[in-house]
């Protein structure tokens, strides 16, 4: 007889395939610059490429995550035109206390609550800390769903914020926004560069810089979004089932991505792959469906939830 997973497995399962998700980026960048200069030098000068390559990369990436560290979060709610609600405003008072009780159900603080003004059903969770978190929530969101189901929501947003998330998502984004300058970088200097070349004539060091450009290149196009979606995938099941167990009620999240699915679509933060990432649902409609899709299938979502 097949063991039942219970919640914890789904959790177990998840976090170790982002962990092997997360190494694959650095390793993949890596190999990709090193075999792309390995096949017009030694290996041993490629090596060396590779480390002078990377090693700047990575310090510009760890700059730019402190930058987005301090100031990412406002950026997110001012993008989503999002706006703070309070405990003592009597429209509102339903909505912040049930943010209230997951928190306190999860064991975490109490995030600050906003409200984005738009019909569609979405809702993200951002932050540093979950001492400084944040939730908003459509107000489409808060009309569709009952309570059980608007619980469940909460709750899958507590998770990112107790998992640490979207420290992780800012990591992910921080490092391609990187990539993707260092590339076009790399191409201004092969296109306006004065090289210097050989005995021969031939131009060494614009063909050393055309081989690392076409392995950013290669990262920046294929390697990192595929694995960057892989992981966004993996933490919305492991959010989803985390929901499920602060909440004891799999199904209410279920019945909630059943009514998101019919009308996800935010029009101030469809169009922003990076907000895309943090929010329950895709919010628009994803290029080439579910291949690059940020968030698993509904159904496969609902499928697990109803498992457990």
């Amino acid at each position: 007889m097949a063991k039942i997973k219970t919640v914890y497995d789904h959790i177990r399962s998840n976090n170790i395939k982002t962990a092997v998700l997360v190494a694959l980026f650095p390793v993949s960048f890596i190999a990709l610059i090193f075999l792309f200069c390995w096949m017009i030098m030694p290996a041993h000068d490629a090596f060396t490429t590779t480390i002078q390559v990377a090693i700047p990369t990575f310090i510009v990436c760890m700059v730019w995550m402190i930058i987005s560290w301090a100031f990412g979060d406002s950026m997110m709610l001012s993008g989503a035109g999002a706006v703070q609600i309070h405990s003592d405003t009597p429209e509102n008072k339903k909505i912040f206390r049930a943010v209230e009780n997951v928190a306190l159900a999860a064991g975490l603080p109490t995030p600050r609550v906003y409200i984005i003004e738009d019909s569609g059903l979405n809702a993200f969770a951002t932050g540093r800390t979950p001492n400084d978190a944040s939730v908003a929530l459509t107000r489409g969101i808060i009309n569709k769903l009952n309570d059980t189901e608007l619980q469940g929501v909460i709750a899958h947003e507590m998770s990112h914020i107790g998992n640490r998330d979207i420290r992780l998502d800012m990591l992910l984004i921080t490092g391609v926004g990187v990539t993707v300058f260092a590339a076009d970088v790399l191409m201004r200097s092969i296109i306006y560069g004065n090289h210097s070349r050989d005995d021969n004539g031939k131009n060494n060091t614009a063909a050393v810089l055309m081989m690392v450009w076409l392995g950013f290149t290669v990262f920046n196009v294929i390697v990192s979004p595929l694995l960057q979606l892989a992981v966004s995938r993996k933490r919305e099941f492991a959010a989803d089932a985390c929901a499920a167990q602060i909440t004891r009620n799999p199904r209410a999240l279920a019945d909630a991505l059943r009514k998101i699915s019919e009308r996800s679509t935010v029009k101030s933060i469809e169009k922003s792959k990076s907000m895309a990432i943090a929010c329950i649902a895709e919010p628009g409609k994803a290029l080439m469906g579910d291949l690059f899709s940020t968030h698993p299938s509904t159904a496969e979502r609902i499928k697990r939830l109803e498992s457990m």
